[in-house]
């Protein structure tokens, strides 16, 4: 199987299994569900996961890289420097990606069956939160921001009394006075 082949069935197997823990909840994810899902044979599916541990760590790997991509992209384009690694930080949470939600989903996925394969992840966000406190702004402002986009995404993946879009948009709309650059 030549290298693109291989990142497209390893692409279609995480998204199925995102797929059932989205839909179905975490006790629904077995490599039996997920091969059906993607399509693809069990033999197939341990070919590039070879246990369920190994399948969620790769949830968690590739949206984490993705939503780090992004972020840092958004930062590196912002043409201004106070305040951007927040901005971006809001800007990639709020981008109306599936990958935030998929992200969550595999976060819980991570948390629920092996809490250690959180660590790459903690490791990156120990990085963004050093960026957001020297961002040239308030380190509390930005930190609360930083927060407060979490608190969102927690309620968002659990139901957690959720806002109402409205008042979710005037939240986020609230948060950017906090990161506003000074004239």
């Amino acid at each position: 199987m030549n290298t693109t082949k291989k990142t497209l069935k390893r692409e279609l197997i995480l998204k199925a299994a995102s797929i059932i823990v989205q839909e179905e909840g975490i006790e629904k994810l077995t490599l039996e569900a997920v091969a059906k899902k993607a399509g693809v044979s069990k033999g197939g599916l341990l070919y590039h996961f070879p246990n369920k541990d190994e399948l969620i760590l790769g949830m968690v790997e590739q949206l984490s890289t993705s939503f780090i991509t992004e972020f840092n992209e958004r930062a590196e384009n912002d043409t201004h420097s106070q305040g951007r690694w927040t901005r971006a930080y809001m800007n990639t949470s709020f981008s109306g990606d599936q990958d935030a939600s998929d992200l969550f989903t595999a976060l819980s996925a991570a948390q629920f069956t092996n809490p250690q394969m959180l660590k790459l992840l903690q490791d990156e966000y120990a990085n963004i939160q050093n960026k957001i406190e020297n961002d040239e702004l308030d380190p509390v402002r930005s930190t609360i921001v930083r927060l407060a986009i979490d608190g969102l995404w927690f309620a968002e993946m659990f139901g957690l009394a959720l806002p109402n879009e409205e008042l979710k948009q005037k939240i986020i709309e609230e948060l950017k006075t906090y990161i506003k650059e000074n004239e």
